[in-house]
């Protein structure tokens, strides 16, 4: 009877007489109350896990490369292939995210940063922030130009996480599936024949530390932005499965593809020749052409999938103009109907505001200043004009208020 006094629980200490049940274990005894709060930890810890999994799987909506496309195409006209590329591979980076836990082989999938070339004003930021909506993931827009190499004054390329972290409002873990789409990526290209004897550090300098952020790696973000410090708290950001998407006009790349295709502006043309569309050679694009232009080899490799987007023609700038859900005459319209103004645009104007800007060829932009200076004095006007119900937009109005514009009487190049 004395040797069963002296048997205590191997986990809390109690005696056998203290405890209602004692199990003996090979070498061990554990007592009730020990058992009861081991479940409670198992159990707390086991639902914690499958919250923080559902979580994970319900950050974001992943939809087929069809149904992705469908959404982006009430939001943007025409760019039908830019589309499909990006379509697939937005579907497959984050297919390769839900999937990341699977470890049935030892196949892993890399992600496929995305780089887009294509004039001012065809859909390359719309086309992104589009997607990053439909998804229901962080999104930010970082600027390329305003960064330089780590010392010198502008900002650090780290600065582009913390835009993404203020997206997601700090959530590091949604963070960590954002997507971030870096504007102006031509404007770090490499400076040729640079007289300078200075270092080119917002040129090529920022393209090497853009590296190991595009690849995946773990990085220590400024949380409010800027310079980092020594005294500074950092957030450690995950970039693995963040999804880059670049965009840039590229100014003059057309001659780099020219020059590659050995397409001819005089002379006779032989039958070897390939017919080649002179007015977009942009669909013609390839790496070679990007390294040609001056980004660096290692940062063209890690963006593989190189889309572009086509000069916008009359037909889809009259489209943009009139059918997307955020269609310009559709802003107008609300504006004038808080007024309680009916406002009606003649197709015949319409033709006539797409036309000038043609003429201006500055894409979709080009059609929203247009708009602002034909609408800037009824705007002015009817607010104070309690009798006025209806305006209607006809040719001739148009015509009347871009006769004012100085910009109406320089010569487009």
């Amino acid at each position: 009877m004395s040797e069963n006094i002296h048997i205590t629980c191997s986990f809390c200490g109690r005696n056998k007489q203290d405890t209602e049940v004692l199990i003996a274990g090979a070498n061990a005894h554990i007592c009730n109350s020990c058992i009861e709060q081991a479940f409670h930890i198992v159990e707390q810890d086991s639902k914690s896990l499958s919250t923080k999994e559902k979580s994970r799987s319900n950050q974001f909506k992943l939809l087929k490369p069809v149904e992705i496309k469908g959404h982006l195409d009430d939001y943007v006209i025409g760019q039908d292939f830019a589309k499909k590329v990006m379509s697939v591979a937005v579907y497959n980076h984050y297919k390769r995210i839900s999937q990341i836990d699977i470890t049935d082989d030892d196949i892993e999938i890399e992600k496929s940063n995305i780089i887009m070339v294509g004039k001012t004003g065809t859909g390359k930021t719309l086309l992104a922030k589009s997607i990053a909506k439909l998804l229901n993931v962080p999104f930010c827009i970082a600027d390329a130009t305003v960064l330089t190499e780590a010392g010198y004054v502008g900002e650090d390329v780290e600065s582009i996480l913390s835009r993404l972290l203020q997206a997601a409002d700090y959530d590091v873990e949604k963070a960590k599936i954002g997507i971030v789409f870096i504007d102006e990526i031509d404007k770090i290209a490499r400076k040729k024949d640079n007289p300078s004897i200075t270092r080119d550090v917002s040129g090529e300098g920022v393209q090497q530390a853009m590296l190991k952020l595009l690849e995946g790696t773990v990085v220590n973000v400024p949380p409010q932005g800027g310079r980092k410090h020594p005294d500074q708290k950092m957030i450690a950001l995950d970039t693995n499965n963040i999804l880059f998407i670049s965009g840039g006009a590229f100014d003059g790349i057309d001659q780099h593809i020219g020059a590659r295709l050995n397409t001819r502006s005089i002379g006779f043309k032989t039958d070897e020749e390939n017919e080649f569309d002179k007015n977009n050679l942009l669909e013609y694009i390839s790496p070679q052409d990007l390294k040609n232009f001056g980004l660096i080899p290692e940062l063209i490799g890690r963006m593989p999938i190189v889309t572009y987007l086509k000069p916008l023609d009359k037909k889809a700038l009259k489209l943009i103009l009139t059918e997307p859900k955020n269609a310009i005459t559709k802003q107008y319209i609300k504006l004038f109907e808080m007024d309680d103004v009916k406002l009606i645009f003649e197709n015949k104007a319409i033709d006539l505001i797409v036309e000038k800007a043609l003429m201006f060829d500055l894409g979709a932009r080009g059609l929203r200043s247009i708009c602002e200076s034909v609408m800037l004095d009824a705007m002015y006007d009817i607010p104070s004009q309690k009798s006025k119900k209806e305006l209607v937009i006809s040719s001739s109005y148009v015509n009347k208020k871009l006769n004012k514009l100085v910009l109406n009487k320089l010569k487009v190049a």
